[in-house]
């Protein structure tokens, strides 16, 4: 982790979906780098126990907590107003909540297409719009979450993959609306990374030990990748150090965006 550093001194970010995986990865690197966050999260003993680690690492700073359903309107506007009247500013948003299931073509539903797109994208696409007015003024920037399933195409996750495109071509058209205004939107693009998201997709345990195991072949590396090696890279883009960096779609992934079987 990065420790003994400030890149990220003054700055207040929103971070959702912020009480596992990527998520509670990025709160903890955040912490470490010195930002004051705001945190989001359906559960809220997950929220709090993020909180707790990321107070051990700056105890100056607890974070805020807010217990929120991304979709749920009134929660997300919530989000924003609390963390104003918390901070009184937001210099980084960092979209994370997702959710993943299971299901092609022929077994797919509207139902399970309208929550990953209400989850995916809509919720994503309404807390940006009621951040974008604060970010404008702080010169701030966004960090979205997607997945090389946005940038490759993959059977048996079609709602998934149309959802994660969707964020990729967000990300690149606010980038070119808010370039002007100095404000910064790039997204990351994991591969298979060690969360939960997958099992809570409909994996059990002896399905989920042989995707890890498989990823070994999908992944150039040899490997699926750790929440914290994401989390470097949302760091990164939210730093000063990628200052000139918009619009960016960049693989967080091993290599596997860049395989073709043969």
């Amino acid at each position: 982790m990065m420790s003994g550093t400030s890149k990220l001194s003054g700055k207040i970010a929103i971070i959702t979906g912020a009480s596992s995986g990527i998520g509670a990865a990025t709160a903890l690197a955040f912490s470490q780098l010195g930002a004051t966050l705001a945190l989001t999260g359906r559960k809220v003993e997950n929220l709090e126990a993020v909180a707790a680690q990321c107070y051990d690492i700056q105890t100056s700073k607890k974070p805020l907590t807010i217990q929120a359903d991304l979709t749920d309107e009134s929660d997300t506007k919530r989000i924003v107003e609390e963390t104003i009247k918390a901070y009184g500013h937001l210099d980084i948003l960092v979209n994370n909540a997702g959710i993943l299931e299971m299901g092609n073509i022929q077994n797919t539903s509207l139902d399970q297409y309208d929550r990953i797109m209400n989850t995916n994208v809509r919720s994503l696409y309404h807390l940006t719009m009621l951040a974008t007015p604060y970010l404008i003024e702080s010169k701030g920037n966004i960090v979205n979450v997607s997945s090389v399933n946005g940038l490759r195409s993959f059977p048996g996750v079609l709602a998934y993959c149309v959802s994660k495109a969707a964020v990729d071509q967000f990300t690149r058209c606010v980038a070119l609306e808010l370039a002007d205004k100095q404000v910064r939107v790039n997204s990351v693009n994991p591969g298979v990374t060690v969360t939960e998201l997958q099992k809570r997709g409909g994996l059990d345990e002896n399905a989920y030990a042989a995707f890890l195991e498989r990823s070994k072949q999908t992944h150039a590396l040899g490997r699926p990748g750790q929440p914290e090696e994401v989390a470097m890279a949302i760091a990164f883009l939210a730093s000063d150090d990628a200052s000139f960096i918009t619009g960016a779609t960049i693989p967080v992934d091993g290599g596997r965006h860049a395989m073709c079987p043969r």
